[in-house]
């Protein structure tokens, strides 16, 4: 899908499932993974990286856009990284 047809709203509802999800789980065990989420189906998949995301989300046959998360983590990448910096 081309980067164009992803909607701001689509953001926003990610988030909303983000936040949901993690008030209903426990994800400490997972710290550092990463979760892709489907903003328009509410799902969310959950891997050591984003390859194994993608390949879990192949597996299942689903080729949705999804938001990335990097669990514990304020972002999913950082550039530059300061040193006293927590992420």
């Amino acid at each position: 899908m081309p980067a164009t047809s992803w909607k701001p709203e689509y953001t926003s509802r990610a988030h909303e499932i983000w936040e949901e999800y993690s008030r209903q789980h426990d994800l400490s065990a997972q710290i550092g993974h990463v979760a892709a989420i489907d903003p328009t189906t509410g799902q969310v998949w959950i891997a050591e990286s984003g390859v194994d995301v993608a390949e879990k989300m192949a597996a299942e046959g689903v080729e949705a856009p999804v938001y990335l998360v990097r669990i514990g983590s304020a972002a999913y990448v950082r550039k530059g990284q300061h040193p006293l910096q927590v992420v």
